[in-house]
């Protein structure tokens, strides 16, 4: 258990309060965990998951303005110590591929939370991996060994799927330009790069490819 804070501090991420509740209510009741940051959306749990006193950041993959698994790779990125683990309603090999790859030790169902999260957090602290099943713990271990997974064929670069998740929210170009800190100019190049590599034509068409990969909820 070296290098494993006493009492840990957590952040909860996700777009629903009654959901972070309900997760504040089985961490804060453990000895060894407690909530310290509570976030609505992925850009603001990229900020709290910065803060010193957050070890674990628990996200849900699908927040507005910028996924989980964005957010995810963001602070694998800017805070390499920080520990992530990913929460999700759907049990989908994919989401959990997307999770290990972007830096998060593991995987929880929102409908298990009650009997895995603490585990899950424990875990995840430890730098041991943990998935819903726990059976699958060998998968894991040998996919973060090999660390030969590509992304199941995805064809969109990371930028491309934060852009496709903000067509889908209905932002316009220029909310998007702001949110991503790009010019309107490379938004709209990213929006035709995006098209062009799906085969689709229109907003609509990408909105369903959003909710279908798990980057908006229907």
């Amino acid at each position: 258990m070296s290098g494993v804070p006493l009492k840990a501090g957590v952040l909860i991420a996700d777009d629903h309060a009654m959901v972070r509740r309900g997760l504040r209510h089985v961490i804060d009741a453990a000895p060894d965990l407690h909530v310290v940051a509570e976030a609505g959306d992925g850009i603001e749990a990229t900020e709290l998951g910065l803060r010193e006193d957050v070890d674990l950041a628990v996200l849900d993959v699908a927040m507005p303005r910028r996924t989980g698994l964005a957010a995810a790779r963001e602070l694998s990125a800017r805070r390499p110590g920080l520990k992530i683990l990913m929460l999700s309603m759907h049990d989908v090999d994919q989401y959990f591929f997307e999770a290990l790859n972007a830096g998060a030790a593991g995987y929880v169902l929102k409908s298990a939370a009650d009997l895995d999260l603490l585990e899950a957090c424990r875990a995840a602290l430890r730098g041991e991996p943990f998935l819903y099943p726990p059976a699958v713990r060998t998968i894991i271990r040998e996919h973060l060994e090999s660390g030969e997974w590509d992304g199941d064929g995805e064809v969109l670069t990371p930028r491309e799927r934060e852009v496709v998740k903000l067509v889908a929210e209905a932002h316009t170009t220029e909310q998007i330009a702001e949110l991503l800190v790009i010019s309107p100019r490379t938004v709209e190049r990213h929006r035709e790069n995006i098209l062009n590599k799906l085969g689709m034509r229109d907003r609509v068409e990408l909105t369903r490819y959003a909710i279908r990969r798990g980057l908006v909820e229907p």
